[in-house]
C-alpha cells in the first residue's frame, strides 16, 4: 500500500490517538537503500501492525546513516505534537512520506512509506511489498486429491497431482502441473505482483504463477493457481464455494 500525504497524516492521527493494533521489537538487521545509499541500519527495529493484517517495519531515528539527511518539519494537527512529518534526502533525491513518532509506544521511530524506498532489506534479503507476520507461516503440500477447474461449464484444468498451499488466515490454494492446463483458454497478462512469502507473481487472464518464487515457497516455481474466486473448483468432486 502506497501513502500519500494526507493518508500519511490521517495515520498518524489514528496511532497517536489509538496506538498500533500491535507491536514487537526484533533482533533482524533491517537496512534501506536509496538513491543508491543505505539511509538506515539498524537490528533495533519494531515489527508495527497500523491494522490487523500485516505490519511494517518502524526504524529508530538513530539508525539513520551519514550518507543520509533526515529534516524533520511540521507537527501534524491533532497528534498533540507527537507525531511530525519528515523528509530524508541523499544526494539530489528525496521523499518526504516519512512519519517521525514521539508517542510513548512509539518512541522516536521513523515510519518509511515501504514504497518510498528502492530496496528494502531483512538481513541480506529483500523484501517484497511489506514484512512477513511473525505469526504467519505458508505450507506447500502435495497432495493426491483430485482438482478440476472450471469456468462456465468447460474443464479448464484437471490434476490428480496438486501441491495445495496453506497461508495462516487465507484459504488453501490448489496450484497445478503446467501439463494439466488447457493452455488455449489462458491469455498472458502485464500484471505482475509481490508477495513478502511468495516473491513475484506472473499472471495470465485467470492464473498465476511464480517462475522464481522465494526460497520458503520453491515447490511452487512453475504451477499455475486458478483465482477461486472467479472459477469454479472441484476438490474429489465437491464444489468448493468461490
Amino acid at each position: 500500500m502506497t501513502f500519500d500525504q494526507d493518508d500519511l497524516v490521517k495515520l498518524a492521527q489514528k496511532l497517536a490517538s489509538e496506538g498500533p493494533h500491535k507491536i514487537v521489537p526484533t533482533p533482524r538487521r533491517v537496512r534501506g537503500l536509496f538513491n543508491g545509499k543505505y539511509v538506515f541500519d539498524t537490528t533495533k527495529a519494531y515489527h508495527v501492525w497500523e491494522h490487523p493484517w500485516y505490519p511494517q517495519f518502524y526504524i529508530p531515528l538513530s539508525s539513520i546513516t551519514p550518507a543520509a539527511t533526515l529534516t524533520k518539519s511540521s507537527a501534524i494537527p491533532d497528534t498533540n505534537s507527537t507525531v511530525h512529518l519528515a523528509t530524508l534526502t541523499v544526494s539530489t533525491k528525496s521523499t518526504s512520506r516519512i512519519l517521525l513518532f514521539t508517542t510513548a509506544l512509539l518512541p522516536s521511530l521513523l515510519k518509511i512509506d515501504f514504497p518510498a524506498l528502492d530496496i528494502w532489506f531483512e538481513e541480506s534479503l529483500p523484501i517484497y511489498q511489506h514484512p512477513k507476520d511473525l505469526f504467519k507461516r505458508v505450507d506447500i503440500l502435495p497432495s493426491t486429491r483430485h482438482i478440476k477447474i472450471e469456468l462456465h461449464g468447460s474443464v479448464l484444468a484437471e490434476s490428480a497431482a496438486p501441491l495445495v498451499l496453506y497461508e495462516t488466515g487465507l484459504r488453501p490454494r490448489w496450484y497445478l502441473p503446467p501439463t494439466s492446463v488447457r493452455w488455449e483458454v489462458l491469455r498472458k497478462s502485464e500484471t505482475v505482483t509481490y508477495c513478502p512469502y511468495k516473491g513475484r507473481a506472473n499472471y495470465y487472464n485467470l492464473v498465476w504463477y511464480y517462475v522464481y518464487p522465494t526460497k520458503e515457497s520453491i515447490e511452487v516455481a512453475g504451477y499455475l493457481c486458478f483465482y477461486n474466486e472467479k472459477v469454479d473448483v472441484w476438490v474429489d468432486g465437491k464444489l468448493e464455494k468461490r
